[in-house]
């Protein structure tokens, strides 16, 4: 069986690209998500996104490749949570 994986995104509107803040795997993947629920971070599952997201080391910036997948969930978590990114 696979090991659940997770990865937490934080975008800073004009301050780059989003960045990968954690990531993990197995009891990690669960400690991610259980910290997002109780911080009311939206979750949104994606298993093939989440592959390419743990690829990407914490603190870095996703890659180019990644704009258009991690855009839709952003226009998700804006949805969601009715709040629009800060202006630079």
């Amino acid at each position: 069986m696979e090991k659940k994986k997770a990865a937490a995104l934080k975008y800073e509107r004009g301050k780059g690209a989003p960045q990968v803040v954690a990531k993990g795997q197995g009891k990690i993947a669960d400690k991610i998500v259980e910290l997002a629920r109780k911080n009311g971070v939206p979750i949104l599952e994606d298993r093939e996104l989440v592959e390419l997201l743990v690829k990407v080391d914490v603190g870095k910036e996703i890659p180019p490749q990644l704009y258009k997948a991690v855009a839709k969930i952003l226009a998700y978590v804006y949805k969601v949570t009715g709040r629009l990114p800060k202006s630079p």
